[in-house]
């Protein structure tokens, strides 16, 4: 026979696996230092400024 599940239980420890998955993603995005930041951006200006410069004039 088929487990029975209380399923308030089972809504209860869906709605926690799903806070922990936003909170670890929030420590990746939130989570850096000033310098760490500013590199990121660094490397993003760069590598924009490289694409810019390999388009073609309309």
């Amino acid at each position: 026979m088929a487990e029975i599940i209380n399923l308030r239980n089972a809504r209860k420890q869906k709605a926690r696996a799903d806070k922990a998955v936003q909170a670890a993603q929030n420590r990746v995005l939130f989570g850096r230092t000033k310098a760490e930041k500013l590199r990121q951006e660094a490397e993003k200006a760069q590598a924009e400024r490289h694409i810019e410069g390999h388009k073609k004039d309309e």
